[in-house]
């Protein structure tokens, strides 16, 4: 059971930071008890988010470095799909709040400001109900290591009250996936390893995966890294497809990228295909 939202005082102003600190940390804590798995444990803290905040989805991505970012939970289909489309068309609010180590606000996707400065990803995410992102960077010292990407069904901002809540969830976020990471190579020794596999297994997957589609693509077509990269990215959006569903068509060697040819000219100087 859900810890409940600590009372307005008598006269007003909302709760002290510190009460409704200790409420987001005790909401996110019996989410995580209340998985019946390990592997489920990721997608009950998504939800969670949800009670504390006026949202409509959220999702956790990590970053794998040079451009690979893999969705490590969502609360449902449209917060997978949306993190997998910045990924995908390598742009969006998720995207620059990794480049600027900052939370980016997105409130109004349907125009303005936001729509011009992600206009394909704008134009996908409202296709998909969604108006407006708030993302914000997981990670300490600066170095940003994923996002937590809220998204909402109505145009606006989150009011200072319910950014700061946002910053403390993406603290206690931050704070698990570094436990994750530190635990790694301890975790047989605390009989943990298959709890902390299951997290992790599929995320580990889909990187490696596209890292080496990545190095296929690169010797098909003598492209570097972030070239190749982006011909999976430019390849899944015309097909309507993840990076990862595009990258194990590669790796099962049913798709080979080939390098496109110059038109040649006849003799007459015609050119022909």
């Amino acid at each position: 059971m859900s810890p409940e939202r600590p009372e307005e005082p008598a006269g007003g102003g909302g709760p002290s930071d510190g009460q409704a600190r200790l409420w987001v940390t005790e909401t996110l804590a019996a989410a995580a008890r209340g998985a019946d798995a390990p592997e489920r444990v990721p997608g009950a803290l998504c939800a969670a988010c949800l009670r504390l905040l006026p949202i409509s989805g959220s999702s956790v991505s990590i970053s794998g470095g040079k451009g690979i970012r893999v969705t490590w939970c969502a609360s449902d289909r449209v917060a997978a799909r949306l993190a997998e489309l910045q990924y995908t068309v390598g742009d969006g609010p998720c995207q620059s709040a990794l480049d600027r180590g900052a939370p980016v606000v997105a409130s109004d996707l349907t125009g303005g400001p936001d729509a011009r400065r992600w206009p394909i990803f704008a134009y996908e995410a409202v296709a998909l109900g969604v108006r407006a992102v708030f993302s914000l960077p997981l990670g300490v010292n600066g170095a940003a290591v994923g996002t937590l990407d809220l998204y909402s069904e109505s145009v606006g901002g989150l009011t200072e009250r319910d950014m700061r809540t946002a910053l403390w969830v993406r603290d206690a976020v931050t704070f698990a996936l570094m436990s994750l990471q530190a635990a790694g190579p301890e975790a047989a020794e605390v009989d943990t390893e298959d709890e902390v596999a299951s997290w992790m297994a599929a995320s580990e997957a889909d990187h490696t995966e596209v890292y080496q589609a990545v190095g296929m693509v690169m010797v098909q077509l003598d492209l570097d890294p972030e070239q190749a990269l982006d011909r999976l990215r430019a390849r899944a959006y015309a097909e309507g497809r993840t990076v990862s569903q595009v990258a194990r068509e590669v790796l099962a060697r049913r798709l080979r990228f080939q390098v496109e040819r110059e038109p040649q000219a006849d003799d007459d100087g015609d050119r022909r295909d």
